[in-house]
């Protein structure tokens, strides 16, 4: 459910580009999201094509680029993904592996208009 007021404020945000570069529409919004951000690519998309209803936004596509979380190994400093669900081992040297802020992105990365 919380993906609902983020929604309205990525069509609000896409609006106001569309608007301050005199298009007639916005064509794509491309978000960027970490599979730890939080938010559902799906939920976005079904109340983003509510929320753009009657705004330059109606019609336009939602494409998402999604990101891996990722470990730093504590011990070599290699970046990796977990492999296996309980597991923090670093493939290279087999050290534990610590959370980074790699796969928590949530954001705009494009927006494409029509003018």
């Amino acid at each position: 459910m919380h993906e609902y007021p983020i929604t309205q404020q990525i069509v609000k945000i896409a609006e106001e580009h569309a608007k301050e570069q005199g298009a007639s529409a916005v064509s794509k919004v491309c978000l960027v999201v970490g599979e730890q951000s939080g938010f559902v690519g799906d939920s976005i998309q079904m109340y983003f094509d509510v929320i753009a209803k009657g705004t330059l936004c109606e019609g336009a596509t939602v494409e998402f680029r999604r990101v891996k979380a990722k470990l730093r190994c504590c011990d070599c400093g290699e970046l990796f993904e977990r492999t296996e669900l309980f597991s923090f081992a670093c493939p290279k040297c087999g050290g534990q592996g610590g959370p980074t802020d790699i796969g928590k992105e949530f954001y705009i990365d494009s927006i494409e208009i029509e003018r």
